[in-house]
C-alpha cells in the first residue's frame, strides 16, 4: 500500500528535477547562442535533458515543428508535477494513505 505512495513521492521530485534542467537549457541557449555547444554548462544540460525531449518528440504529431519540442517537453513536466500534486497526493491522503511525514514537518523539540 505504501509502495504506490512511494512511487509518487519519487516521481514528483524527478520532475521538479526535470523542469529546472529544462529551464537551465533554455537560459543557457537564450544567453549563450551559436557558442551554447563550445558551453561545457550546456552540453552537460543537454546530455540530461536529451531523453526527456527524444521521448517528447516520439509522442508528438510529426506537424509539430523540433523547434517547439523542449517548450512540449516542459509543458509535460510541467503537467506531471502539476497532477501529482493536486490530484494523486490529495487522493492517496485522503483514501488511506498515511501521508502525514509528507503534510506535515516534524519538529526537532
Amino acid at each position: 500500500m505504501q509502495s504506490e505512495l512511494l512511487l509518487v513521492v519519487i516521481v514528483k521530485p524527478l520532475a521538479e528535477l526535470a523542469g529546472m534542467f529544462l529551464l537551465g537549457r533554455g537560459l543557457l541557449w537564450l544567453l549563450a547562442g551559436r557558442k551554447r555547444m563550445d558551453n561545457i554548462f550546456y552540453q552537460v544540460l543537454s546530455i540530461v535533458t536529451d531523453p526527456l525531449l527524444r521521448f517528447t518528440r516520439w509522442i508528438a504529431p510529426r506537424v509539430v515543428l523540433d523547434s517547439y519540442i523542449p517548450a512540449m517537453a516542459f509543458g509535460l513536466v510541467l503537467w506531471i508535477w502539476v497532477a501529482i500534486v493536486f490530484w494523486v497526493l490529495p487522493e492517496m491522503c485522503s483514501s488511506g494513505y498515511d501521508c502525514s511525514a509528507l503534510l506535515e514537518r516534524k519538529r526537532a523539540d
